[in-house]
């Protein structure tokens, strides 16, 4: 049975048409994933992002336990509230999860992982905690929704508390700040400017109802997926999972290699593939005749099969399919789609494909 977040009335009243989505009933969109794309690429949406998982670890082994646990540094995080994007890897190298972790003090990390690898996650953290001074404690107390467009900032800031709107005013990107249980992160998943805003589960339906009435448009699943395509986001379990490592996923930006002496889990099989001329690249694809780019298609160089698109489909701002890909090292800049048992031509591109509501491509 799915389970539902503290806003599901508050999506049924709106006319959300509800999915099921990584155990959970969530909206897929309310009327049109197409109008909803374009609100938050021109203006400001809200996504309710409940159904991910707010975990607080701390003890006086957090620090280390994290530089062990993480293919990213949380020792680059000096102020409090900072953010770190960062994989999470198995001996083997593969991702667990991708999440992101954020230094509040020496003794004191919050981290938000995906709601399809909660359990799993919440497993993985216990398993790995060993001898280390870390207590780990999921915020199920916390609901979560991402406002998020050019116009997010303004239209969000003064529905918060004085302390909040004082601090969120200046807030940079990938930073947080704290007002007792209330949660600032100026972080997103759609390439625009916004917050991801952590609120007291009995606060978020009057949260909720409050940005609507300030002109946020709630937004579902649908839109999510076609704008964090179009920031050349991945998703987990589509452009990587436990069998793919950072590397072959476009998340080599991610790993941490210095200091050499840092141990972290994945560590010794990454190092070998790091120098393996043969690893697979993460392209973007522009479709360039007729047709939808969708996951899975098998990707051609003349006869030979060279790849095949691990996120893909229709980019409103760009008006045309893209993809994401993973592929063979010499690919070149074009390949051919299998679509239908036809071959489409698709132009080979570094994404993102749109950045700040702007198209990178005509």
């Amino acid at each position: 049975m799915s389970k539902q977040t503290v806003l599901y009335e508050k999506h049924q009243a709106m006319g959300a048409r509800l999915v099921p989505f990584g155990g959970w009933d969530m909206p897929l969109h309310y009327g049109s994933q197409l109008e909803e794309h374009h609100q938050v690429r021109r203006d400001a949406g809200m996504f309710d992002v409940s159904h991910m998982t707010v975990v607080d670890l701390k003890g006086g082994g957090v620090k280390s336990y994290l530089r062990y646990l993480l293919a990213n540094d949380v020792e680059r995080l000096k102020n409090s509230g900072k953010a770190l994007y960062s994989c999470m890897l198995n001996q083997q190298g593969g991702v667990v999860d991708d999440l992101i972790v954020y230094y509040l003090n020496d003794e004191w990390y919050r981290m938000v992982v995906n709601a399809g690898t909660t359990e799993k996650d919440l497993a993985w953290l216990a398993r790995q905690s060993g001898d280390y001074d870390v207590t780990i404690t999921p915020r199920r107390d916390l609901a979560m929704i991402a406002v998020q467009g050019p116009n997010a900032r303004a239209k969000a800031l003064p529905l918060l508390s004085a302390g909040l709107q004082q601090t969120g005013a200046a807030l940079k990107p990938f930073n947080a700040v704290a007002d007792g249980d209330w949660f600032l992160a100026r972080t997103g998943y759609t390439g625009e400017d916004g917050f991801e805003i952590m609120v007291p589960g009995d606060q978020a339906a009057v949260f909720w109802q409050r940005l609507s009435e300030a002109g946020v448009a709630p937004c579902g699943l649908g839109a999510r997926d076609t704008l964090r395509l179009e920031a050349g986001m991945n998703l987990y379990g589509s452009d990587m999972d436990e069998e793919t490592s950072p590397l072959e996923a476009g998340l080599g930006w991610t790993i941490a290699w210095e200091p050499e002496d840092r141990d972290f889990i994945g560590r010794p099989v990454l190092g070998r593939q790091r120098k393996y001329p043969q690893k697979k690249r993460f392209v973007g694809l522009l479709l360039v005749g007729r047709g939808v780019l969708r996951n899975h298609l098998k990707l051609f160089v003349g006869q030979r099969q060279i790849g095949e698109i691990t996120s893909g489909g229709f980019a409103p701002t760009l008006e045309r399919s893209i993809a994401l890909a993973r592929v063979e090292p010499d690919i070149g800049e074009t390949c051919e789609v299998e679509i239908r048992g036809k071959r489409v031509q698709a132009q080979v591109v570094k994404p993102p494909f749109v950045r700040n509501g702007k198209r990178l491509f005509s």
